[in-house]
C-alpha cells in the first residue's frame, strides 16, 4: 500500500512511519507542518529509504492536501496530526480548535473528494484511519471501571474536547458520506523520541541535570501506559485489517499512579547513572509537588479486549521493560533531546519552513 501519514514527524507518528518502513513493504508519505512537536530527526533511521517521502504541509490547507492526494494517490490515510499537550491547551486553546477540529474537517473533505474519484476496486479498499485519545472519555470514577468503545464522551480539557470533536466528525463523514473510516483511542504513550515536555522524558532529563521533578498535586492520578512501538504495531493492524466504521481502544494494560511512574524512573536512574548531581543521595530526592492542573482527570484505563479478540493484537512490552528501554534510550541519545531543548532541531533552523 501507499499510506499517507499526517503528523508523521511527531512522537507517535514517527513511530508509525519507522514501523511501516522497517517492518512492512508499504510506502509512506509523511505530511507535517513541523510545529514545535514535529522533528525530522525522529525519522533519521528511514530518511533515505526509497519507500519514504516527506512533504511540508498543513492539514488546514486545502491546496496542500489536494496536491498530496493527486500526486501520491494513497491507498490509506493515517491521521495523527494534532495538538496534543493538555497544559498548552489550557494556556492557549485556539491552536487546538484550529488543528484538531478544522484540520480534521479539511482533511476529511480532501480525502472524500479523492476517494470519490477512485475506481471501484481502489474505492472499496481505501481507508481513513483517525488516531485519537482515551481522554475523550473523561474521568473514571471507580477503580474497577475501564474505557470501552461504547463509553460516553465526557472530555475535561480543551485538548480532549477538540479530539472528541474530531472523532465525531470522522464518524459523521462515514455515516453521511460513506467514507470508509476507522477510529482508535489510545492510552498514554511513552518511549523513544517523546517530546521533553511530557512526564516521562521530563522526569528523566530533569533528574540527570539535578533539577526538580514536578508532580501535580499528590501524584495520585492514574494512567494506563502504552509503549509507543506497541502502539505503532496496533495502528498498522487496524488500518490493514480493521472493520470499516468500527472503533478500537488500544491500551497498554499498565495502570500506574503518576508518582509511582516518577519513582520508578528515579529507581532506574539510581541503577544506571549512579554518579548523581551534588546534594542528593537518590534521584527521588528531587521530587517536587506542584499545584495541580485545572480539571485534572484522576484515572484513565483502557479495556483492550476488542483489539485482542478481533484483531489479534496485544502489547509486547510490560511497563517495566518499556520504561527501562525508554530511560536507556534517553541516556544514550542525549544529542536528540538536547537539540529539542535548544531549538536547533526546528524546521525554521533547518530552512524547511
Amino acid at each position: 500500500m501507499k499510506i499517507l501519514v499526517t503528523g508523521g514527524a511527531g512522537f507517535i507518528g514517527s513511530a508509525v512511519v519507522r514501523h511501516i518502513i522497517m517492518d512492512t513493504k508499504d510506502d509512506v508519505l509523511v505530511l507535517d507542518c513541523l510545529t514545535y512537536a514535529g522533528n525530522l530527526e525522529s525519522l533519521a533511521d528511514v530518511r533515505y529509504d526509497a519507500r519514504y517521502r516527506f512533504e511540508l504541509a498543513n492539514i488546514c490547507n486545502c491546496a496542500d492536501l489536494d496536491r498530496a492526494f493527486a500526486q501520491h494517490k494513497p491507498d490509506a490515510v493515517m491521521h495523527l496530526a494534532a495538538e496534543s499537550h493538555v497544559d498548552r491547551s489550557i494556556d492557549g486553546p485556539s491552536a487546538f480548535m484550529e488543528t484538531n477540529i478544522m484540520g480534521t474537517y479539511t482533511l476529511l473533505e480532501a480525502a472524500r473528494k479523492y476517494w470519490l474519484g477512485l475506481d471501484a476496486a481502489r474505492k472499496t479498499a481505501f481507508r481513513f484511519h483517525h488516531i485519537s485519545t482515551d481522554e475523550v472519555y473523561g474521568d473514571l470514577q471507580n477503580t474497577d471501571d475501564l474505557f470501552t468503545e461504547t463509553t460516553p464522551y465526557a472530555p475535561s480539557s480543551p485538548y480532549s474536547a477538540s479530539k472528541a470533536s474530531s472523532d465525531h466528525l470522522v464518524r459523521a463523514w462515514h455515516r453521511t458520506y460513506g467514507l470508509p473510516t476507522l477510529v482508535t483511542n489510545c492510552s498514554n504513550n511513552y518511549g523513544p523520541y517523546h517530546f521533553p515536555e511530557k512526564l516521562i522524558p521530563l522526569t528523566i532529563i530533569n533528574a540527570i541535570a539535578g533539577k526538580p521533578l514536578p508532580v501535580y498535586g499528590n501524584g495520585a492520578q492514574i494512567r494506563d501506559w502504552l509503549y509507543v512501538e506497541d502502539h505503532a504495531r496496533a495502528l498498522y493492524q487496524v488500518v490493514t485489517t480493521g472493520v470499516v466504521g468500527e472503533t478500537y481502544n488500544i491500551g497498554g494494560h499498565n495502570e500506574r499512579k503518576n508518582i509511582d511512574v516518577v519513582r520508578a524512573i528515579c529507581g532506574l536512574l539510581d541503577e544506571l547513572v549512579p554518579s548523581k548531581p551534588s546534594g542528593i543521595n537518590h534521584y527521588a530526592d528531587l521530587i517536587t509537588y506542584v499545584t495541580d492542573r485545572p480539571g485534572h482527570d484522576l484515572r484513565y484505563a483502557i479495556d483492550g479486549a476488542k483489539m485482542k479478540r478481533e484483531l489479534g493484537w496485544q502489547p509486547l512490552e510490560t511497563f517495566e521493560s518499556g520504561l527501562r528501554k525508554t530511560v536507556e534510550w534517553y541516556l544514550n541519545n542525549q544529542t536528540w533531546w538536547q537539540r529539542v531543548q535548544d531549538g536547533s532541531y526546528s524546521g525554521e533552523r533547518l530552512g524547511l519552513n
